[in-house]
C-alpha cells in the first residue's frame, strides 16, 4: 500500500493534454484580440493623418485668401480643385494672385509636395478643395456687409461614419457617401468704405 504522500505525488505527476491544449486555445484568441486591436489602431492613425494634412490645406488657403481680401471674390471656384483637376504642376508659370494662389493650393491638395518616384504621396486620399460665397460684399450706405466665403477640403476616409452636411465632394468617392470627410473654415473680408 501506498502512504499519504506517496499517493499524492501520484495523483500530481503533471499537466494533462485538455489543459494544454485549453491554454493554446486561450492564448490564441487573445492573440487574434490583440492582432485585431493593432489593425484598428492602424486605420486610426491614418484618419488623423489624413485630417491633419487636410487641415493643414484648409489654413492654407484661408491665410492665402486673408493675405488678400480686395481679391477674394476672385477665389471662389466653381467645383473643386485638387484630385482630378486641370491645374499645372509648375505654378511659376502661372500670373501672381488669386490664379496661382489656386494653382498652388490645387497642387498641394494632390500632394505634390511629397513625391516618391514621381508620384505624389504628401496628401490626403482624393483630396478636393471648393470655395463657395457665403455673403457678397456690399458698401452701399445703410447695407453695408462683409463678404463672406467657405473654404473646404474633402478626402476619402478609411471606414464609414456619418454623411457630412457640407457638399464639396459630394459623389467623388463612391456612392457611399459615409466615406467623405469634409472641414470648412469661413473667411470674412471687411469693408471700410461704408462709412
Amino acid at each position: 500500500m501506498l502512504n499519504t504522500s506517496q499517493q499524492r505525488h501520484a495523483s500530481q505527476q503533471g499537466t494533462s493534454l485538455v489543459e494544454v491544449l485549453v491554454t493554446l486555445v486561450i492564448l490564441a484568441f487573445g492573440l487574434l484580440g490583440v492582432a485585431g486591436l493593432q489593425a484598428k489602431m492602424s486605420l486610426a492613425e491614418m484618419e488623423s493623418y489624413q485630417r491633419s494634412q487636410a487641415l493643414l490645406a484648409l489654413a492654407e488657403m484661408t491665410e492665402r485668401m486673408s493675405a488678400n481680401p480686395a481679391q477674394a471674390a476672385n477665389y471662389v471656384i466653381a467645383g473643386t480643385l485638387g484630385t482630378g483637376d486641370t491645374q499645372p504642376l509648375d505654378c511659376t508659370t502661372v500670373v501672381a494672385g488669386p490664379t496661382r494662389d489656386l494653382c498652388e493650393w490645387s497642387n498641394s491638395l494632390k500632394g505634390q509636395s511629397e513625391t516618391n518616384s514621381g508620384t505624389p504621396v504628401g496628401g490626403t486620399i482624393g483630396a478636393v478643395g471648393c470655395i463657395t460665397q457665403v455673403q457678397a460684399i456690399n458698401t452701399a450706405l445703410g447695407a453695408c456687409s462683409a463678404g463672406i466665403y467657405q473654404v473646404s477640403v474633402a478626402w476619402q476616409g478609411m471606414n464609414p461614419t456619418r454623411q457630412p452636411a457640407l457638399a464639396c465632394g459630394l459623389g467623388s468617392y463612391g456612392p457611399n457617401e459615409a466615406n467623405r470627410r469634409v472641414i470648412a473654415a469661413t473667411v470674412t473680408v471687411g469693408t471700410t468704405a461704408c462709412y
